[in-house]
């Protein structure tokens, strides 16, 4: 008996100093090292609320909010007391636009620590989240009633004024010309006059609203065809793949895979010079969409923020509009699949039904568009609940079964931070890439592109490091709510 006991707290003692290294790795910005060790401290002491409430803070931090709401639960379940884990669950609650969830569990918070003014101030802001929701509720206007803010817009008639010297477009056309004196502009932080920005985001929504849900890529034989991942709104780093790869033209063509905007607060920018190249040369750039380029992710994580401070709020809208015309995916030679988030929650799905899909819309948070989405790979085999609340993992069967089924060789995703900037996984049959380097100034990573050349299309993958940028913190746009708890 003695021995039990002694066995027990030796796993106790044991449990205590691997939180306190997952701590150290946790303030290190190393936050799957810590998820690891807070692991390791949950299987030798499994009723401890501190360790799961400390691994769903790490979850939140690499956006893993389904995980973080589950091990705040389970923190909460062990000590029903302990505030810490309503707290970790109403701050993931938060980050999934889960408002009315997360005040009820700040409504918690309140209550056990009713003197803490760090609680009561976090509550108030979730009270006033939660009064918007509502009254953007009631007042919403159905679908169907609603009117294109894009129709209604003539930048024609908008005068540019004498002073102003930034890069101008003459007439309809937009050249290589305007754009890298635009690229050059924003990099000294100026801004681009309103009456361009109009002409480049309405021209880019006319060529992506006749474009396919699914688009089909043809890269000519001894060409090359580039691949990026999630931009986030840093720009400068966004400059420095054009440095290191040339910039888009008809014979270095590019596609940038989705999440364009929020996190970085430099979003305007990065959207506005790819949609520029887009108007430039309609085959020089593709665009697919990514779960960021939606109404609920662009309100809580900055990009409607940054709009409404640099260009105003008709542009809030109109960019809703035209991200709900962005493709969904692309094949490249018909050998490549190219999606931002990943596969599906169902075998048989054919590219014939991604094409299908009616894309214009803010994505719905289940089915085909869903799942493309927002859905990452998994290393076990078949399918799994998704570590983000969201679409679902998925395993090298199902990644197999998907390119068999539609005489595909690979899928290029990307969704996901890497430290390399990128990760080949499932037996080399699915790569994930990631273009924003040191990830809101915090992860460390790589970014990365991927070169292929035809015809054998073997993927090239190039790692970048992070550069410079003005003194502009990430999230310097986002809601204030998600400010305070990040």
């Amino acid at each position: 008996m003695a021995t039990i006991v002694e066995s027990a707290n030796s796993n106790i003692d044991r449990a205590e100093e691997i939180k306190l290294s997952a701590n150290e790795a946790f303030k290190a910005n190393k936050f799957s090292q810590a998820i690891d060790l807070y692991s390791q401290a949950i299987e030798l002491n499994g009723s401890n609320a501190v360790y799961w409430a400390n691994r769903a803070f790490a979850h939140t931090k690499l956006e893993e909010y389904g995980s973080a709401v589950q091990d705040a639960t389970k923190a909460i379940e062990i000590d029903p007391r302990y505030s810490k884990g309503y707290y970790r669950r109403g701050a993931a609650y938060l980050a999934m636009g889960k408002f009315k969830e997360a005040l009820k569990d700040f409504q918690q918070v309140k209550k056990i620590c009713p003197n803490d003014p760090d609680a009561t101030k976090k509550l108030k802001e979730c009270e006033k989240a939660v009064q918007k929701l509502r009254f953007e509720e009631a007042i919403a206007v159905h679908e169907s009633e609603k009117r294109s803010i894009a129709d209604s817009i003539d930048f024609h008639t908008i005068e540019v004024e004498s002073q102003y010297i930034g890069a101008r477009i003459e007439g309809e056309v937009v050249t290589l010309e305007f754009v890298k004196k635009m690229m050059d502009e924003f990099k000294n932080q100026r801004r681009l006059h309103k009456r361009y920005a109009y002409q480049i985001i309405l021209q880019a929504r006319e060529m992506l609203q006749a474009m396919p849900s699914l688009v089909d890529i043809s890269v000519p034989n001894g060409h090359h065809f580039t691949v990026c991942g999630d931009v986030h709104g840093q720009f400068y780093d966004l400059l420095n793949i054009f440095e290191l790869n040339g910039l888009p033209s008809e014979e270095n063509p590019y596609l940038f895979n989705g999440d364009f905007v929020d996190r970085g607060s430099f979003s305007v920018e990065v959207i506005l010079t790819l949609f520029a190249f887009k108007c430039m040369s309609p085959t020089a750039m593709y665009l697919s969409r990514g779960n960021h380029e939606s109404k609920s992710m662009n309100k809580i994580y900055g990009f409607e923020g940054e709009v409404r401070s640099k260009l105003g709020e008709t542009f809030v809208e109109l960019f809703a509009e035209v991200f709900c015309c962005l493709p969904l995916a692309h094949v490249i030679n018909d050998k490549i699949f190219v999606v931002h988030g990943g596969l599906f929650s169902v075998d048989g799905v054919k590219l014939s039904d991604i094409q299908a899909i009616d894309r214009f819309c803010e994505p719905p948070e289940e089915g085909l568009m869903c799942e493309l989405l927002w859905s990452d790979p998994q290393p076990q085999r078949g399918r799994g609940p998704s570590k983000r609340g969201v679409g679902l993992s998925f395993g090298e069967d199902v990644t197999k079964r998907f390119l068999q089924e539609n005489n595909l060789d690979l899928v290029v995703r990307s969704h996901e931070v890497k430290d390399e900037g990128y990760e080949i996984e499932h037996n080399g049959k699915l790569i994930t890439v990631f273009s924003a380097p040191n990830y809101c100034d915090q992860m460390g990573n790589k970014g990365a592109f991927i070169r292929f050349t035809a015809p054998d299309l073997k993927p090239d993958i190039v790692s970048f490091s992070a550069v410079p940028h003005p003194d502009v913190k990430p999230m310097a746009y986002a809601s204030n709510f998600l400010q305070m708890f990040s």
